[in-house]
């Protein structure tokens, strides 16, 4: 039987790198998003009006349904958050 290693669990559940770094940056940007509604005592129906979504989305980032969002989706909401979003890129391990 053959052990593998992986830097994340991403990398384990993917097929390949570039779906890994996908969920990797759709999951930091949701995590962030959900410590801002958390911080700011918002709830769904609040953070839904000004994130500019519905209540049932906010209820998926809550829960952690990674599947439904997509990075552009995620970078809009976090600006409408009055949040920055930057990259840094580097080299593959």
């Amino acid at each position: 039987m053959t052990r593998n290693r992986f830097v994340s669990v991403w990398d384990a559940i993917e097929e390949t790198p570039a779906q890994a770094e996908n969920l990797k940056l759709r999951s930091r940007l949701m995590l962030a998003l959900r410590r801002h509604i958390e911080r700011e005592g918002l709830t769904q129906a609040e953070a839904a009006k000004v994130l500019g979504v519905t209540q049932p989305r906010i209820s998926n980032l809550m829960r952690g349904k990674i599947e439904v969002f997509g990075l552009d989706m995620l970078v809009n909401m976090l600006s409408a958050a009055g949040l920055r979003v930057t990259v840094q890129v580097k080299k593959a391990a």
